[in-house]
C-alpha cells in the first residue's frame, strides 16, 4: 500500500495518476478524499489527530506528506509540528518510508538565485522558520536510524486544474483569461522558476519507489533559464491571444493591502522571493534519472488548452 496523506490538492493529485505506473494499492488520505483512479483506497483522516493519523498509515509501505494548509503563519504553527509528529511516530510503529513534499521557504535569501539541495537553510521569514522546525524534526529521526525518509522540494508551481494554491494562476492565467490585468509582486525584472505540477507528480513517484533515493533532499524537475515576471506575462498573454496588461504591487502597496485582505497580510514577509532573481535547480535529479522537465512555453500552451480554452472547465 502507498498512501497520499493530503491527497486532495494539485501535488497529491498528479501524485495519484503517477503512482498507478508502479502500484494499484493506492491509499488517498484527507478530509474530503475524492478517487482519482478507479482503484483508489479513500481514507478520512484529520492529521492532528494522532489516532486518526495512525489508522490511515497503518499497513503502509510508502508515505506520500503532500498536506497544503490554510496560507495562515497562525494555522501553520499550530498546525504543521502536530501533523509532522503525528506522520513520524506513525511511520516509525508501522516500519513505513516516509516522503515529504517541502517547498523552498527555509532557503536563505541571499541564495536564491541557483538554489540546489545543498542551499543553506536560514529562513527569513516565520513562515520558513515553521518549515525549518519540521524540517528538522524529520531529519533527527531519520539521523537516528529511525525512519527511512526522504525530502523533496519544488519551486512556486504551476499547472492544469489548479484552482487557489497558484500564484501564477491566480495572478496572471486566471485575470489575463477574464479580460483583466494581470497582476505581479515587487518588480517584473526578475527571474521566477516555477515546477510544473505533473513533472512533480511524476518525479515524487519515481523517488518514493527508487529504494537508493531515500535519507537525501531532492529538488523535483524544473525547467531552468526562468522568465522574468514581465516574460512570463507575456508568454501566456500570447498562448491566451491576449494582450499583456499588468499591474505591478511593490512592498509598500501590499502592505496596505493587507489591511483589508488577510491573504495579503500573509505574503508581505514573502515579498522578498520577488525582488531578486528566483532561480531553482533540479540538476541531481536531471542527473540521476535522465529525465528533462516540461520546458515553461509548453506547461503554459498544455494549461490554456486545458483549462482556458473554449469549452474548458476552469
Amino acid at each position: 500500500m502507498q498512501t497520499i496523506l493530503g491527497s486532495g490538492g494539485a501535488i497529491g493529485t498528479e501524485l495519484a495518476k503517477a503512482l498507478v505506473n508502479y502500484t494499484t494499492n493506492i491509499r488517498l488520505v484527507s478530509r474530503h478524499p475524492e478517487k482519482v483512479n478507479e482503484t483508489d483506497e479513500l481514507f478520512e483522516a484529520d492529521l492532528e489527530d494522532p489516532q486518526a493519523t495512525d489508522k490511515a498509515i497503518k499497513n503502509s509501505e510508502i508515505v506520500y506528506l503532500c498536506v497544503g494548509l490554510p496560507y495562515s503563519l497562525q494555522t501553520w504553527k499550530k498546525s504543521w509540528p502536530r501533523i509532522m509528529s503525528n506522520v513520524i511516530t506513525s511511520c516509525i510503529k508501522h516500519n513505513c518510508k516516509l516522503v515529504f513534499f517541502d517547498n523552498m521557504y527555509m532557503y536563505d535569501k541571499d541564495h536564491l538565485n541557483g538554489m540546489t539541495e545543498e542551499t543553506p537553510v536560514n529562513p527569513c521569514s516565520q513562515k520558513g522558520k515553521v518549515r525549518a522546525e519540521i524540517e528538522q524534526m524529520l531529519k533527527d529521526k531519520a539521523n537516528d536510524g529511525l525512519i527511512t525518509a526522504m525530502i523533496v522540494r519544488s519551486a512556486d508551481f504551476y499547472g492544469p486544474s489548479i484552482k487557489g494554491s497558484s500564484i501564477l494562476t491566480e495572478t496572471v492565467f486566471k485575470p489575463l483569461s477574464e479580460g483583466k490585468k494581470a497582476n505581479w509582486m515587487g518588480s517584473t525584472k526578475y527571474r521566477h522558476s516555477f515546477t510544473y505540477t505533473p513533472d512533480a507528480g511524476k518525479a515524487t513517484a519515481l523517488l518514493g519507489n527508487t529504494p537508493d533515493a531515500y535519507n537525501e533532499i531532492w529538488h523535483l524537475p524544473t525547467a531552468p533559464n526562468p522568465f522574468t515576471g514581465k516574460e512570463w506575462i507575456e508568454k501566456i498573454a500570447r498562448a491566451m491571444d491576449k494582450k499583456p496588461r499588468y499591474m505591478v504591487a511593490p512592498k509598500f502597496v501590499i502592505r496596505v493591502m493587507g489591511i483589508f485582505n488577510p491573504l495579503m497580510e500573509e505574503m508581505l514577509e514573502m515579498m522578498y522571493q520577488y525582488d531578486r532573481d528566483y532561480v531553482f535547480s533540479s540538476k541531481k535529479f536531471e542527473d540521476r534519472f535522465h529525465i528533462k522537465p516540461t520546458p515553461y512555453e509548453q506547461g503554459i500552451k498544455e494549461i490554456v488548452e486545458k483549462d482556458y480554452s473554449i469549452g474548458a472547465m476552469v
